[in-house]
């Protein structure tokens, strides 16, 4: 059974990063001191789950945790720097800071540092996350000890449930466009007004007409969808945004 460390001390390790093209040593102090941190930790960058989820979220969601008294949040490996740090750009994760437990020091004074041989990744972490207040483990969220990669309570949503219960979370927007579409443009002006974050998928780049006609029941663009329900263009949009934002 993985031992909890609520309660805790986070393991002292001094952790060999690259910036801009320079060796930089980063200690636990700094990272931990007098700060509230989140941490997660995965087996490995650019896997499947680690990039589809675990990461997007948590930076999808870490103005809302940084909203309610979270400093930092770390994405923890047991990669090298310059892994990491690809994984990082690969991701367009800017709101996270990626740290390397190159040589699975950090990962292995939390109990939590496993084999995958199998897999041919030698040891790796265990998947989890916790919330550190000044170097002290505050609560750990530790995956249940079974076959495979289980990712049932170390992501971004449990842990912005366990700060912040209440916190409002950022809508998913997605926005189908062309080049050259003033109303795409008029949509995407108004979203950015809204302070809402979204995702374009441009035309003949990301997606098809067959491919939006398939999903909005339209050839026209914009069409905008919030949290899986399709709004249509950019006057439904004007609309939607004077009750709802």
């Amino acid at each position: 059974m993985f031992p909890n460390k609520e309660g805790q001390r986070v393991p002292n390790v001094t952790f060999h990063t690259r910036k801009d093209s320079q060796w930089v040593d980063v200690t636990t102090d700094e990272l931990f001191k007098g700060k509230t941190v989140v941490v997660f930790s995965l087996p490995g960058a650019f896997t499947p789950t680690c990039s589809s989820t675990h990461v997007p979220r948590y930076n999808q969601l870490a103005d809302a945790l940084k909203a309610n008294g979270v400093d930092d949040i770390i994405c923890m490996s047991v990669n090298d720097t310059f892994v990491m740090n690809e994984w990082k750009d690969a991701q367009e994760a800017d709101k996270i800071t990626f740290i390397p437990d190159g040589n699975g020091d950090f990962t292995a004074g939390m109990g939590l540092l496993v084999d995958k041989d199998n897999l041919g990744f030698g040891k790796r972490s265990w998947r989890y996350s916790m919330l550190v207040k000044d170097g002290v483990v505050a609560k750990m969220f530790i995956e249940p000890e079974k076959d495979g990669d289980p990712f049932e309570v170390s992501d971004a949503d449990t842990m912005l449930n366990y700060i912040a219960p209440n916190a409002k979370k950022p809508l998913d927007v997605t926005v189908f466009t062309r080049p050259g579409c003033p109303f795409c443009a008029k949509a995407k002006s108004m979203l950015k007004e809204k302070g809402i974050a979204f995702d374009e998928l441009v035309l003949n780049r990301d997606y098809r007409n067959v491919t939006l006609r398939a999903v909005a029941g339209a050839d026209a663009v914009p069409q905008v969808f919030v949290n899986g329900k399709l709004i249509g263009g950019s006057d439904k949009l004007e609309a939607w945004l004077a009750t709802n934002a």
